[in-house]
């Protein structure tokens, strides 16, 4: 069975939004607000674009959901998250993106987030620690390491189109 697709989109001004359709067909997003706050979202079965439910969470809240979804809460684009605050984190540039044939610096992600790229990977190969000069490609999995914060606004840089 293929790993579930979390696909982020950026919502400006907001956050970022988390979209998962599950094994059955069920849409559920989350929305990850800038103040730390997330908004858990569950659609109807029959309308996948109308929301049945909704539920905002505190920071510490979506902590404790987050724990109790564990043991090692591993999804898609999850890698590691410790006591420390940090997280690593999977971010597909899209070929619409605006980021798509640029250079990383360019971005200015770490200036902007404090989170830092320590790895893409594209196709078969995985370039560490790519320099701000390296050149980015539609396709490319970017791995991300910071606060959840700042990870969250490097996915809204490298998904602005």
């Amino acid at each position: 069975m293929p790993a579930p697709r979390l696909r982020a989109t950026p919502l400006p001004g907001i956050g970022v939004q988390y979209d998962l359709v599950t094994r059955d067909q069920r849409h559920l997003s989350v929305v990850a607000h800038r103040d730390g706050a997330r908004t858990v979202n569950v659609y109807r079965a029959e309308d996948p674009d109308s929301c049945a439910h909704s539920l905002r969470l505190t920071g510490s809240e979506a902590g404790a959901l987050i724990d109790a979804l564990k043991p090692s809460h591993h999804s898609a684009s999850l890698l590691y998250t410790s006591d420390l605050g940090l997280v690593a984190e999977r971010i597909e540039v899209a070929a619409a993106s605006r980021w798509n044939g640029r250079v990383l610096g360019d971005t200015r992600m770490r200036t902007e987030t404090g989170a830092s790229v320590v790895a893409v990977l594209r196709r078969a190969e995985a370039i560490p620690s790519p320099t701000p000069d390296f050149r980015l490609a539609g396709g490319d999995i970017v791995i991300v390491v910071g606060t959840r914060e700042g990870v969250d606004a490097a996915a809204a840089i490298l998904g602005r189109e």
